[in-house]
């Protein structure tokens, strides 16, 4: 199916120069003269290369059908995540390199959308936030105005998240996993 290239979104399935690509990010260039362009970046589905493309909007792409189940989230073996079918307990294994940065938020037990094209998985969509607790918070330096200072944070998973002055070591956060932001502190 072709769609215009401001339609593409991370996660999906392209074919480019006969391969198929998975869209990894994705980034909306306005320069100052001419038209607006769409900065992809796509890894390829048989050999895991990384591939850089640009793209104007109005251009066309050949987007590829995908099957979007939902699976459980069991264990990491290696470079290696296993996950189950509820209905079926089926268990299918995705390579660490297909996940990339998304494999961070996986937990034991959680449910997350498994992607395939022709019956071979290709990636995961997680659920839209995660709640993680706050391993370590720096302390916040006196003087600063509460309107812009966020300070760094380690996260439970291991990821470092800029936080408002008042999250500290041991508060429960909820966090976007498009963009691994900040959203709100848990009750």
């Amino acid at each position: 199916m072709k769609i215009n290239a401001n339609q593409i979104r991370p996660g999906m399935v392209i074919e480019y120069e006969g391969r198929q690509m998975a869209v990894i990010k994705i980034q909306l260039i306005q320069p100052g003269k001419g038209g607006a362009f769409i900065a992809v970046e796509m890894r390829d589905l048989t050999n895991g290369v990384k591939t850089n493309q640009r793209w104007r909007t109005a251009d066309t792409v050949e987007k590829l059908n995908t099957e979007e189940h939902d699976y459980q989230y069991l264990f990491a073996e290696a470079d290696s995540f296993t996950f189950m079918d509820p209905q079926s307990y089926e268990q299918i294994t995705i390579a660490g390199s297909l996940l990339g940065d998304d494999a961070a938020y996986l937990e034991d037990g959680m449910t997350v959308r498994v992607n395939s094209v022709e019956g071979v998985p290709i990636g995961i969509q997680l659920p839209a936030t995660v709640i993680l607790e706050v391993m370590e918070a720096e302390p916040v330096v006196k003087g600063q105005t509460a309107s812009s200072s966020y300070k760094p944070a380690q996260m439970s998973n291991g990821l470092r998240v800029m936080v408002p002055p008042f999250v500290e070591t041991g508060t429960r956060i909820v966090v976007n996993t498009a963009d691994g932001t900040y959203l709100k502190r848990t009750d």
